[in-house]
């Protein structure tokens, strides 16, 4: 029996409340965790749950056990991160997250260059417009867009994540051009679903632009608020209204006209960081992405 492989299974099944859900975090069979835990007691002589068909209960020595589990496999843990953090090439798996446009059209096509470079590092990347917690995820480091929550992370300015507004010729010759943000009151504006609790989640109702008087805040409406970028892009190529969407989406359809840009002297961007814990950033893997990351995105 591999005693520590148990005590990481003990601790998933107390954890998820059952064996089922321990399986399949796990990635493992429901009946190998039922094996675990078996070799386990026998090994202790002693029972660590009380298990019926419809629920499991720690025993007095299991609820003991787990918090000794804990311990021992956090100690084993901290001495492989040791092992890791002396060696000077960057080695193991760093696990990045990002907001999905930005992570699909300007940072996965950066991270060839960076595994040239550190080829011993696997990437594991999370791309959700949703604001994982780095810490509960697992994760090592975050692209963050808009503003920042109190927080004990370090957060590195990068530069600022600029949008356009646009539309295609075929909307423009339809409905006329905007020249003035009043004038988008009388458009079709297609709007991104920003989730609950982001900065911009009123941004369905009212877009926010810099111009030469200050901040513009105006109404709008459409036929479609969406919760994807793509989408928005498809639409707005296909003439179904005006979009705000960033740079890197619609740079090559504004080379080629197949959209228009609209409004240039009102500016359109948000605030964007790199955030990682200050402990983890030991790790050779961690602090040569910063590295990274800060020359291809760092604001000077």
């Amino acid at each position: 029996m591999d005693l520590f492989q148990a005590m990481t299974v003990y601790v998933r099944v107390v954890e998820t409340g059952s064996m089922t859900a321990a399986a399949q975090q796990g990635d493992m069979s429901t009946t190998m965790v039922g094996n675990h835990l078996r070799a386990l007691e026998q090994r202790l002589g002693v029972r660590l749950l009380h298990r019926t068909t419809r629920r499991q209960r720690l025993t007095e020595f299991g609820t003991a056990y787990y918090q000794r589990c804990l311990e021992v496999l956090g100690l084993v843990a901290d001495s492989e991160r040791l092992a890791e953090q002396s060696q000077d090439t960057p080695t193991g798996t760093l696990r990045i997250t990002a907001p999905l446009t930005f992570g699909t059209e300007r940072l996965a096509p950066a991270l060839s260059e960076f595994t040239l470079q550190y080829p011993q590092v696997k990437l594991d990347v999370v791309l959700t417009n949703g604001r994982p917690d780095l810490l509960e995820n697992g994760l090592d480091v975050a692209f963050r867009l808009g503003a920042l929550e109190p927080t004990n992370l370090i957060a590195r300015p990068l530069i600022d994540y600029t949008l356009t507004m646009c539309a295609s010729k075929d909307y423009l010759a339809r409905r006329g051009t905007p020249t003035k943000p009043e004038d988008l009151q009388h458009h079709d504006c297609l709007s991104f679903a920003y989730p609950v609790g982001d900065d911009w989640h009123s941004v369905g109702k009212q877009w926010r632009m810099s111009g030469p008087e200050g901040e513009v805040m105006v109404t709008v409406s459409g036929p479609m608020v969406i919760n994807s970028s793509a989408g928005l892009h498809q639409a707005a190529r296909t003439g179904m209204g005006v979009v705000m969407l960033p740079d890197a989406l619609v740079e090559q359809d504004l080379r080629d006209g197949k959209l228009v840009a609209l409004m240039p002297d009102f500016q359109l961007s948000r605030p964007m960081s790199l955030l990682y814990a200050q402990d983890r950033y030991r790790l050779p893997k961690l602090r040569r992405f910063v590295d990274f990351a800060m020359q291809m995105w760092g604001k000077h």
